[in-house]
């Protein structure tokens, strides 16, 4: 594959992702407690990909304003920024402008056009702002230095932590005095950014009074602290005596979920289990680094996750949650290396062949029955079999599931619910029908003038809809399934229907129908697709121009299909 090949991938890659996370984003509304904090990570994920994969092509304008979305949806996975309605427009035009960041590199087949780039300007300066509310916050003051107790203080593990405090198991080496160092002294600086809670000093390492060393080190402590720095900046505070004492940083229980969650949302990258415990936090370098010496010396057979737990550096809920990270990531290399992208243009290609072979087969057929040999005519029948098995699956090849466009309509009804001030949701069924990649593409267009139809004419009010019973949330539904070897797509809405007396008026008044002649409710509702036809009383950016059912009815007999309407009036 050369360069430009790798980037069609990338910028086919980034569609779907862009795709992924607008769907997420919509759907955020609905979802709460594992499962919103998951479409978070997904959202998170996929500009986090993004971000990467443009920085391998060199496309710096991508990765740059991907970098501030990133920023943001960081602070949002981490619960410092909450999505309201505000961000969530915000991060759904973020999409947006990526799209044409996409799209302008695909053009040029490189770094996007810079006027295109400026476009975003002022929507990174509105995520900055949300990044700077966020730093702007007040930091917890510094806790008070609390008096040491001296009350006994267990030595506790990960199935013992409180969910509050963190465990410090802390063991001087002996020469750390002679080294200069006052161990007192790293104790003390913990208060500068938590609070010792308890403490106790170990001194079952002191020898005999005739055997001491006046400048050796013979304590160790146990301490309970409590902070919101991570594993990391505790683990700094005894930054020049690592590698002369014995240092154990036990999380709180409220930390061992963290890292779980964490672990959870981390991007779906092969990586070693010491990696993705040190990249979630629950593992430093340092302990990775010391647990792979003990590995490679006394245990070269031991799995590094059993090291770790047995020495009490992770807890054994960490490393489960990291191995089936590992598990998933594998899996679903696994499932992607059985699906390959192929352009549109070779299929055409094989298919084009494949009718040539049927056509050279047919002539074959011909004169294996003018030499009436049975043994060649045998041979052709098993031919024609073989042929049109190829024309059956080239055609299926070119099949795609009607799910993925409809999924795009739920930006169309968040969008056009807001400028027509209802609250209106879409419900969807039939994503799995399949239907000719041709077809799908050129469906989109119809479809979205009907939908913004059923929203803007169908959909009552909300007061309207009061006073008829209904909740005030309309819903719009698409549904799609095979019928009698055609394709069946609805279109439907829970709105108070076609006012049969209203078009009928309209009709005469243009001249389309005589006055006083009879139509059938069919015939009456047919009158919509009329050029320039329409019944709104105010002209929007949605209705009242008369364009837009006669070019939904246009399209679809283009396809070699048709349109039929059922409806209620004032249900």
């Amino acid at each position: 594959m050369n360069l430009d090949q790798a980037l069609h991938a990338f910028i086919a890659e980034a569609r779907e992702l862009l795709e992924t996370m607008e769907q997420e984003l919509l759907g955020l509304a609905q979802a709460d407690g594992d499962a919103r904090s998951e479409s978070i990570n997904s959202i998170f994920r996929s500009a986090h990909t993004i971000k990467g994969s443009a920085g391998l092509f060199g496309l710096d304008r991508i990765v740059a304003f991907t970098h501030v979305v990133e920023s943001v949806l960081d602070d949002v996975r981490d619960e410092r920024l909450a999505i309201d309605d505000a961000l969530l427009q915000l991060l759904l035009s973020c999409g947006d402008h990526i799209r044409h960041l996409v799209d302008s590199a695909e053009a040029v087949l490189g770094d996007p056009d810079e006027e295109i780039a400026r476009a975003g300007d002022p929507l990174v300066q509105r995520l900055k702002r949300y990044l700077q509310a966020d730093a702007a916050a007040p930091a917890p003051a510094p806790a008070p230095v609390a008096a040491v107790e001296t009350a006994a203080f267990e030595r506790i593990d990960h199935q013992a932590a409180d969910g509050d405090n963190w465990h410090i198991s802390l063991r001087f080496g002996p020469d750390v005095l002679r080294n200069g160092m006052d161990p007192l002294s790293f104790i003390r600086y913990l208060n500068t950014f938590g609070r010792i809670t308890g403490i106790v000093t170990l001194h079952d390492g002191l020898p005999a009074p005739e055997e001491m060393d006046a400048e050796s080190c013979y304590l160790g402590f146990e301490i309970a602290f409590k902070t919101e720095a991570d594993k990391a900046a505790i683990e700094s505070a005894f930054e020049f005596v690592l590698d002369d004492c014995a240092l154990r940083i036990v999380p709180p229980n409220s930390e061992v979920s963290r890292y779980i969650e964490l672990i959870k949302s981390l991007p779906e990258d092969p990586a070693r289990l010491g990696e993705i415990l040190v990249r979630c936090g629950t593992l430093t370098a340092h302990e990775l680094a010391a647990a792979l010496t003990v590995q490679e010396q006394a245990a070269p057979t031991a799995p590094i996750g059993q090291i770790l737990v047995g020495q009490g550096t992770v807890a054994p809920a960490v490393v489960e949650a990291a191995l089936t990270k590992q598990k998933q990531v594998k899996e679903a290399k696994a499932h992607e290396s059985q699906t390959i992208r192929v352009d549109a243009d070779k299929l055409d290609r094989l298919i084009d062949l494949v009718g040539e072979l049927i056509i050279a087969a047919a002539g074959a057929n011909t004169i294996a029955r003018s030499t009436r040999n049975s043994e060649l005519q045998e041979s052709h029948s098993t031919l024609s079999n073989l042929v049109e098995e190829v024309r059956d699956s080239a055609l299926q090849l070119r099949m795609v599931k009607i799910g993925g466009t409809f999924s795009r309509f739920q930006r169309v009804v968040h969008d056009v619910s807001r400028e027509i001030g209802k609250d209106i949701g879409l419900a969807v069924s039939g994503e799995d029908t399949e239907l000719d990649k041709t077809v799908v593409e050129k469906i989109g267009d119809p479809l979205t003038h009907l939908v913004r139809n059923a929203m803007d004419h169908g959909i009552e009010p909300a007061e309207v809809r009061a006073a008829r019973g209904k909740p005030a949330k309309g819903t719009v539904r698409l549904n799609a399934y095979h019928d009698s070897g055609s394709i069946v797509i609805e279109v439907g809405d829970d709105g108070g229907g076609l006012k049969k007396d209203r078009i009928l008026a309209k009709a005469v008044e243009r001249g389309l129908v005589e006055p006083g002649k009879v139509l059938s409710d069919g015939e009456i509702f047919g009158l919509i697709f009329e050029p320039g036809f329409s019944t709104a009383e105010q002209i929007t950016n949605l209705s009242g121009r008369g364009v837009g059912m006669d070019v939904v009815k246009r399209n679809i007999t283009a396809l070699r299909g048709s349109v039929e309407i059922a409806s209620t009036e004032g249900v």
